[in-house]
């Protein structure tokens, strides 16, 4: 590990003017890089006391081998240089605003001939108009179809544009009015343009003129009685008017401006950004990011800015991301550096300033308060991820008395209505997380109580286990990995044991699935069970339950896996169910497939005429032979009768005969179409 006093340079070789300097590690790649209004006083604060320093930047001074530094005229050069360097270099210290997802937005393809209308993610490209961010993709699909009607424009793909020039006839869209079919030139390239611009407008937030202009024209088309052209208008105007509602209006005086805040805690920070533009919240983003040093909310603000903003203004080559004005919790301490450079990008006066009253105060505390919440979510999924899971298996260690954490968790659980349809389900949790490829399912016969039934699933289990190591130490070459198919390279289906198997229930389930085990001579892999009523853990042959904290990651783990059982068996059970409420009288007819069972019930049109009908009349059915009717008009409790003179049923003149009742049909009789 480098020591910062080998490459500390001479306190009086370093400038006290304004600059930007670069750390770089032993191999010379720049690992962090910042800028300074006195590069002498910055640079002398990281050669301080290492102890004295933020937990980041003695991480970073550590790890340099280096440090050079270039020194420029104002502060606004020195901004326009960081972020020129940080980008170029990428330094792994830098605080970096990158998404926590990716963002969708509106994208307008003006460096086209003909510009399209889509939803576009991922690296923003020159040429291209953005509207958002939005939260979700059908926030923008739902607002395009609103205003597809008003404006026209084109939204298909390019072969799609291709194809329907090439053919001469426009797509559905251009049928219904929702484009103008530009493809085949029903508008020239100009007017289609036009169309577009005018659509970008009235996302910028020029809406009041658009309306205006379509009121006026509506009521000029109703004094010429054209009535038809007035009710598009009308219908126009009201699209505009629930397109703008679903834009919450947070300012009456059309605000241009972002609202930042931050949220965080001497390692993270959590950032929230609201786009407003002409009063409206047009959009949100969010970043979590890793705090080099000690920084406080005016610096967080110093780099939201130049990296932010200076990625916009580079991505689309103006800089139409920049908003006239920037409310932040916090002045930087260059403030008006960072105002004059970013009056520079966007081409006209921004403003940096801190709200202190009005709805301006209120929309700065809710997004101080999303950025709240994103870093508490951002928090829990890592403590989920990493500490959690592993202190819930070892509290699990330590509870059942295991001599090692249960990396390898499986569940059981059985699901029936009165012993009918009974099944069970495995599910496998694997470093506390569950393992769906994993899970398994069984369908019982011959038992009717969860006791029985759990003894037979772990029996079948078990012995399936013990088979499958047995064939695989037979047949394994000395290279092979255990519990691996060598012909298909997958994991064997229960070659891999448990470190503890549980199962939902009390005190007789637990005991079962015990003697199950020690009959098979599995005796390496703990049980126990969880009982619904108080959430009790049971061992075998003990007389009461362990009780954990209700604040246990254990019990928590616990529950989870239980419940995925759970869900997992009910699942397969309804399923079963459902299948033996829709059988047919006609499903175990042999030679009788689901093609010729719909034929049958298209000729007849139910199972009660099937049932009074002749072998003759079902052979007139396309691919019913006459022994296959046979076998129908037995399985459906009808003898077989190929007396011509028998008809629907009725016995012929002179001919004694029953007509079979009906009172016995089921709700498949009375419904064929579920069959």
């Amino acid at each position: 590990m480098p020591d910062p006093s080998t490459y500390r340079p001479a306190s009086g070789t370093i400038p006290e003017q304004p600059g930007v300097y670069r750390f770089r590690d032993p191999t010379g790649r720049v690992i962090y890089v910042g800028k300074a209004k006195s590069l002498r006083q910055r640079l002398n604060s990281y050669f301080a006391d290492v102890w004295t320093l933020h937990p980041r930047t003695q991480q970073m001074v550590t790890t340099a081998g280096s440090v050079d530094w270039v020194t420029v005229g104002t502060e606004v050069e020195a901004l326009q240089l960081e972020y020129a360097w940080i980008k170029e270099y990428d330094p792994r210290f830098n605080v970096r605003y990158r998404d926590d997802k990716s963002y969708p937005y509106l994208a307008v393809t003006l460096d086209e001939e003909y510009p399209r209308l889509q939803v576009m993610r991922g690296a923003k490209r020159k040429g291209v108009r953005y509207f958002g961010p939005y939260a979700h993709a059908w926030a923008i699909r739902e607002t395009l179809d609103l205003l597809l009607r008003v404006f026209p424009a084109r939204t298909c793909k390019a072969g799609v544009f291709q194809r329907a020039h090439r053919m001469g006839r426009p797509c559905l869209l251009g049928d219904i009015g929702k484009c103008s079919a530009p493809c085949v030139g029903r508008v020239s390239a100009d007017e289609h343009r036009q169309i577009v611009l005018d659509f970008c407008d009235f996302m910028a937030g020029k809406t009041d003129l658009l309306m205006k202009r379509l009121e006026r024209e509506m009521q000029q088309a109703s004094s010429e009685l054209n009535f038809e052209l007035a009710a598009r208008l009308r219908d126009d105007l009201m699209a505009l008017r629930r397109a703008m509602e679903k834009q919450a209006v947070v300012f009456g005086d059309g605000t241009d401006a972002d609202v930042v805040a931050f949220a965080d805690d001497p390692l993270e920070a959590a950032v929230q950004v609201f786009h407003v533009r002409g009063g409206r919240v047009r959009g949100q983003r969010g970043w979590v990011v890793e705090k080099t040093e000690d920084l406080g909310p005016g610096d967080l603000v110093h780099h939201f800015c130049s990296q932010v903003y200076g990625e916009e203004a580079a991505a689309n080559g103006a800089a139409s991301g920049i908003p006239r004005e920037l409310l932040v919790p916090e002045l930087p301490a260059d403030v008006d550096a960072l105002a004059d450079w970013l009056s520079g990008l966007r081409g006209s006066r921004v403003t940096i300033r801190v709200p202190q009253r009005g709805d301006k105060k209120t929309l700065q505390e809710t997004v101080a308060h999303n950025a709240e919440q994103a870093l508490a979510r951002h928090k829990l999924r890592r403590a989920g991820d990493l500490t959690t899971r592993s202190r819930a298996l070892e509290e699990l260690a330590d509870a059942l008395a295991l001599d090692s954490a249960p990396l390898r968790i499986e569940c059981y659980d059985v699901s029936q209505i009165q012993g009918t349809d009974v099944v069970a389900s495995m599910v496998v949790f694997e470093d506390g997380l569950a393992r769906k490829s994993e899970y398994r399912r069984f369908a019982i016969t011959g038992q009717s109580d969860d006791v029985s039934a759990i003894s037979e699933v772990l029996r079948r289990r078990f012995s399936r286990y013990r088979q499958e190591v047995a064939e695989s130490v037979a047949a394994a070459d000395p290279g092979d990995l255990p519990g691996i198919d060598p012909e298909t390279g997958r994991p064997r289906r229960f070659a891999y044991p448990p470190q503890l198997v549980v199962v939902d229930g009390g005190q007789p389930q637990v005991n079962a699935a015990a003697r199950v085990m020690a009959d098979l001579g599995v005796t390496d892999v703990a049980v126990c069970g969880l009982a619904k009523r108080l959430e009790e853990v049971w061992i075998p042959d003990e007389e009461f339950p362990l009780i954990l904290p209700r604040t246990s990651e254990g019990l928590y783990l616990l529950q989870r896996v239980r419940d995925e059982a759970h869900r997992f068996a009910i699942t397969y059970h309804r399923q079963k169910r459902s299948k033996r409420m829709v059988a047919s009288d006609l499903d175990g007819v042999p030679g009788l497939g689901e093609v010729r069972r719909k034929a049958l019930l298209r000729h007849f049109g139910s199972l009660k005429r099937l049932k009074v009908a002749t072998v003759d009349e079902i052979v007139e059915v396309p691919g019913i032979g006459r022994r296959t009717a046979e076998a129908i008009l037995a399985a459906v409790g009808t003898p077989a009768i190929g007396d011509p003179a028998r008809t629907n049923g009725r016995p012929a003149s002179g001919q004694s005969g029953t007509v079979l009742p009906t009172a016995g049909m089921t709700d498949a009789d009375r419904a064929p179409e579920a069959t």
